[in-house]
């Protein structure tokens, strides 16, 4: 079955051992599955048939978008498998020029993780760029949800999908890692909300992820790992254990993000 990871981190090959040890002191200690290098990406992803990867690294400053965002472009460039989503931050100042120069070089959508870059996901600060987003049809992939940090609840991705209503939102990790209950009550009406899989089971949520499948709508669930935190194997047996109708496990897999992005079906 062909599948598109929505969810993957990659870093410069300089920064892939901090970079991923970073992610795992931030998730207390977590071990990762694997060190976050392009290579090992295509490499871990042909073995199990993903056809494409949304790929992505958040800036933890104002000072690293322009340079993150060269890296996504150059790792992307000529290798059609890798679908480039750039960065952000809160204060960016050129953020219009920024957009401009990421969509011409082909890039649909922006990544943000507003725990590790410590700024509220719905600062108005941040109206601007979701304004503009909208209107260039780029999409937003967020963080979603800790309960430690306010910084991205499900609430403030509600308030931003309503407030901009031709910004596509994606909240990662079922809408709202540690704070499923609210992401379910909150996001399936909003017809511009739509969620991927990833950091779900890998934390043993698998009620929630079997909930969270029951209450979006069908074609809004995307198919994420968080590479490199987790495997592709424990991930798809999870989704496969839930016996969910073949058509239905095809469409979260491919067919859903594909129609999301214009791949082909």
């Amino acid at each position: 079955m062909r599948i598109i990871d929505v969810h993957t981190h990659i870093f410069p090959q300089k920064l892939v051992s901090p970079a991923t040890k970073s992610i795992s002191v931030f998730y207390d200690g977590i071990p990762m599955q694997h060190q976050g290098s392009v290579q090992e990406l295509l490499e871990t992803g042909e073995k199990f048939n993903v056809k494409y990867f949304l790929v992505f690294t958040c800036a933890t400053t104002t000072h690293q978008v322009r340079s993150i965002n060269d890296f996504i472009i150059r790792s992307t460039a000529g290798d059609p498998r890798l679908l480039p989503a750039g960065t952000l931050h809160k204060g960016f100042d050129d953020f219009s020029q920024e957009l401009e120069r990421l969509s011409r070089a082909g890039v649909k959508g922006i990544k943000l993780h507003p725990d590790f870059q410590k700024f509220n996901l719905d600062d108005e600060a941040m109206f601007p760029v979701y304004e503009e987003m909208g209107q260039r049809g780029m999409f937003l992939i967020t963080h979603a949800g800790d309960y430690r940090y306010p910084y991205s609840h499900p609430q403030r991705i509600a308030r931003i999908a309503k407030l901009f209503p031709k910004l596509r939102c994606i909240a990662a990790h079922c809408g709202g890692w540690k704070h499923w209950d609210e992401a379910r009550a909150l996001l399936p009406p909003l017809e511009n909300v739509y969620i991927d899989t990833s950091s779900t089971v890998g934390f043993g949520a698998y009620e929630a992820q079997k909930l969270a499948l029951s209450a979006f709508d069908p074609s809004h669930i995307f198919f994420g790992t968080d590479f490199p935190m987790w495997d592709y194997q424990q991930e798809l047996e999870a989704l496969e254990a839930l016996r969910l109708p073949p058509q239905f496990l095809e469409d979260i897999l491919y067919n859903n993000f594909a129609a999301f992005y214009g791949l082909p079906l």
